[in-house]
């Protein structure tokens, strides 16, 4: 078994539902985003383009986040998702700086909620609970949430244009592999050696 997504850039309109139900999902701190969207401007009015690309956890196959780890804190799991150890994270952030796709996020202060001054609201001091000073934090396709197999990650999910499509890579007949397959697609960073499992169709033209 080896988790992974293949994102299809064509059906991609940059609404940020995928951020915005990661972030509600896992309940991630202000300035804490596991899954955000880049946008990119090409050209010049009036034929200027917006090129989006959902950005997330690359869940490598080498994964340099792993390799530079001095307490194992950064693993692959038996899935192939790259996951963080939080009783054996130190906070020395050497996989942040290793990280080309700059997708960790260090927390370095006790957190304030998104209301300030009122302190936290009921929802926010149960979300929080689980985060920690000093320690990493990033995507584990929702694997920490401990969702069933045909239930996919909550940024996949939520996606209106289908977007995203998630799955056992390894498995043949799964609608992921089958896309993987019938398609031309691209990684982030391949000259970085990786060997990332988000896949991305790239979109006519780009």
């Amino acid at each position: 078994m080896r988790y992974g997504m293949v994102i299809d850039l064509r059906r991609c309109v940059g609404c940020n539902a995928c951020t915005v139900a990661c972030k509600q999902s896992n309940g991630t701190p202000p300035g804490m985003f596991y899954s955000h969207v880049s946008l990119r401007e090409e050209g010049a009015y009036p034929n200027a383009t917006a090129r989006y690309t959902p950005m997330l956890c690359g869940h490598c196959e080498e994964a340099a986040c792993v390799s530079v780890c001095p307490t194992g804190a950064s693993y692959r799991d038996e899935a192939g998702v790259v996951r963080v150890d939080h009783g054996k994270c130190i906070g020395c952030k050497y996989c942040i700086a290793a990280c080309p796709y700059e997708v960790r996020t260090f927390l370095s202060e006790r957190i304030e909620g998104y209301f300030p001054g009122s302190g936290l609201t009921e929802q926010e001091r149960v979300m929080y609970g689980g985060f920690e000073v000093g320690k990493v934090y990033k995507c584990d396709f929702c694997r920490s949430k401990g969702y069933t197999d045909g239930i996919g990650p909550s940024c996949v999910r939520a996606c209106p244009g289908d977007a995203r499509v998630f799955g056992d890579l390894d498995d043949p007949e799964s609608e992921v592999a089958r896309l993987l397959a019938a398609e031309q697609v691209r990684v982030l960073g391949e000259e970085c050696g990786t060997k990332p499992n988000v896949y991305y169709v790239a979109r006519s033209g780009a």
